[in-house]
């Protein structure tokens, strides 16, 4: 099939270069010409594990190409828009700036039979607002979500867990376009799940908050755990073997960030509030409150640990990235302790495998460095991120570097009794 993206970040760039794995042909079109020539030229402007294998092996092809043109987009049967929804800066709601310019400038191109599919997380009421304008032109809407894990995005694009497919009334065609985009999974049997717009809407936000309360859930254990004595993380393995409850997203330590948990748990919010059901999500303000006290309190650790001051103490800092196999630090809990803890005075050395440029450019007050350099005669050490490599340290080689043998795991990822016995204060978060 011939197939258009509209918006070249992380979303649409990953989107782009895995429907070309799939067979399709692709155009990505981006209003950012920088962008565009580092895709053009097979180049990620991010760090997403197989993404340059996929841009080098799709352009070479010649069936991927980028450009800053929308009337490229013409002659596409199917459009995906995949623009980012960004917090508003006054309000938690989200900002359809981007979402409503996309669909504008893309209409005039379209044909009567193209369809246009909405990717972005937006709130719910979206779609149908949208589709009234589409309509005219004989192209049909759909609303696809997406659900990517940052880190593993290629892989969650070619096979993903589910489907979710939102369609006007009786858009048969649709659901056929769709399931042609989409033919591999199809053919593998991945769950489909054909609803409304406002249940696809929903299911996205819905699951982001999900994960985001069961996140702050185990994290308000930890903080009930740090004043009785109690271990976190054995509190978890104990109450993840119940099947209706499960493992996964029970890790205590610094909380959540990124691009999508934070921003889309307050976009929900406001939209409900708007809707007059404010009170149905309440809850997500003290899931919010509880992930950014978890940043707090690990600041707390390095105060208390150090007699009480961090000034002119060197820390260091072992990872800025929000999370491990990504250079993505927009409400990185990692990054906001590193420059808490600057701003007390601590001498910070920070380091992370892939997110020192964007580090840097946020934050260049902070000196950022190789993990030698963090080590090397620090007070401290802050485990932030849990890289495999830093989880992997021997204890015993890193003690020789350091000028104290402090260690604080922000992210309950480090092997407690390894550590205490190469002779390290070891402390974790709502751990003993």
């Amino acid at each position: 099939m011939k197939i258009s993206v509209i918006g070249c970040g992380y979303l649409g760039a990953v989107h782009a270069a895995s429907m070309v794995s799939l067979g399709h042909d692709v155009v990505g079109i981006d209003v950012d010409p920088s962008k565009i020539e580092s895709l053009s030229a097979g180049r990620a402007p991010f760090f997403e594990p197989e993404l340059p294998e996929l841009l080098a092996a799709g352009i070479a092809s010649g069936r991927l190409r980028f450009s800053t043109d929308i009337a490229d987009a013409a002659g596409s049967q199917v459009h995906f828009v995949a623009v980012g929804t960004p917090q508003l800066k006054t309000g938690g709601g989200a900002d359809l700036t981007y979402v409503d310019a996309a669909f504008t400038s893309l209409l005039p191109h379209v044909a009567s039979g193209d369809l246009l599919v909405g990717k972005s997380t937006v709130p719910v009421g979206t779609a149908a607002r949208l589709a009234a304008l589409v309509e005219p032109t004989g192209a049909k809407l759909a609303w696809n979500p997406e659900f990517l894990r940052e880190g593993y995005a290629v892989k969650d694009t070619v096979t993903p867990d589910r489907l979710v497919y939102g369609i006007g009334p009786g858009e048969t065609a649709s659901v056929d376009l769709l399931n042609e985009v989409y033919a591999t999974a199809v053919a593998a049997e991945t769950p489909v799940v054909i609803t409304d717009y406002a249940t696809a809407e929903l299911v996205k936000v819905a699951a982001n908050a999900f994960l985001a309360t069961k996140i702050s859930f185990i994290n308000a254990m930890a903080e009930i755990a740090e004043v009785t004595g109690a271990d976190v993380t054995q509190l978890a393995d104990a109450i993840g073997y119940d099947a209706r409850i499960g493992r996964r997203f029970l890790n205590a330590g610094v909380g959540f960030g990124g691009g999508c948990l934070p921003k889309d748990i307050r976009a929900f919010t406001a939209r409900a509030e708007e809707l007059g059901r404010g009170e149905s999500v309440a809850f997500l303000k003290e899931v919010d409150a509880i992930n950014l006290r978890r940043r707090q309190r690990a600041v707390d650790m390095v105060v208390e640990e150090l007699g009480g001051s961090v000034f002119r103490r060197k820390v260091a800092v072992l990872g800025l990235a929000f999370k491990p196999n990504s250079d993505d630090v927009r409400d990185s809990p990692a990054l906001d302790v590193a420059v808490q803890l600057h701003g007390l005075g601590a001498n910070v050395v920070a380091t992370d495998p892939e997110a020192i440029p964007n580090s840097r450019r946020l934050h260049p007050q902070l000196t950022l460095g190789t993990l030698d350099e963090a080590l090397d005669g620090a007070d401290a050490v802050v485990l932030l991120t849990e890289w495999n490599q830093y989880r992997e340290l021997d204890p015993a080689a890193v003690a020789a570097q350091v000028a104290q043998p402090l260690v604080i795991d922000g992210r309950n990822a480090l092997d407690a009794e390894a550590w205490r016995a190469a002779g390290w204060t070891y402390r974790g978060l709502g751990r003993r």
